[in-house]
């Protein structure tokens, strides 16, 4: 995943491929729908493959998710 990762309402295609929370693989569905299922998880909507056709699209915590990268790129 690029540093430049588009979150939340930055993401402008109008339909995701869209992976859960816990990695499940969802299928095809509107940017808005996704989005809304990622706040009511309280997590972020995270394109993950942007090259994709339709874009893939991942549910998680995204600032976990950095902090965690960051820690591996110290070790």
């Amino acid at each position: 995943m690029s540093a430049e990762a588009r979150i939340n309402e930055r993401i402008r295609v109008p339909e995701v491929r869209l992976i859960g929370p816990s990695g499940e693989q969802v299928g095809v569905v509107r940017t808005d729908d996704a989005r809304k299922v990622a706040y009511e998880a309280n997590l972020d909507l995270v394109e993950v493959a942007p090259n994709a056709k339709p874009p893939v699209a991942k549910i998680m915590d995204y600032g976990k998710y950095k902090y965690e990268q960051a820690q591996k790129a110290r070790e």
